[in-house]
């Protein structure tokens, strides 16, 4: 069996927004040789996430909207966490629920998708570099 690993880097400018990675996962792929396998791919960050969905940007307007009113931002001092000097507890809470990682089945050296699924980065406290790890596994 065949490992393959690489890191990719994001700098969001905004505290929070969606970038679609599918193409650089793909090319991890391309890169790792493996043509039947599994690839993960998850955010290195804990204010961040990794997901799949449809690459619609009313999806990810609707996201953006639905994730404040879960956890908004602010008042800041709504949070305990916040009592850390930190002001980014509601990411926290928007990573638990859009989640860390994807598992993607790797078949005839292609990721395995179902109709329009695509891999996203979502960040909730940007502004800084951050990272992705992707680990393909197979033959």
């Amino acid at each position: 069996m065949k490992s393959y690993r690489k890191e990719l880097f994001f700098n969001v400018p905004a505290r929070s927004g969606f970038v679609n990675i599918t193409t650089e996962v793909e090319k991890c792929v391309k890169e790792s040789g493996i043509k039947e396998g599994l690839a993960l791919v998850n955010s290195m960050h804990i204010t961040s996430s990794v997901f799949i969905n449809d690459n619609e940007q009313g999806l990810h307007h609707d996201y953006d909207v639905w994730l404040e009113k879960l956890a908004p931002h602010a008042p800041v001092s709504r949070y305990r966490h916040n009592d850390t000097g930190e002001d980014n507890a509601e990411a926290h809470l928007k990573r638990q629920v859009m989640g860390r990682e994807v598992v993607v089945a790797v078949t005839q050296g292609e990721l395995d998708f179902g109709t329009w699924e695509q891999i996203f980065y979502g960040e909730f406290d940007g502004r800084r570099r951050k990272r992705v790890l992707v680990k393909i596994i197979g033959e």
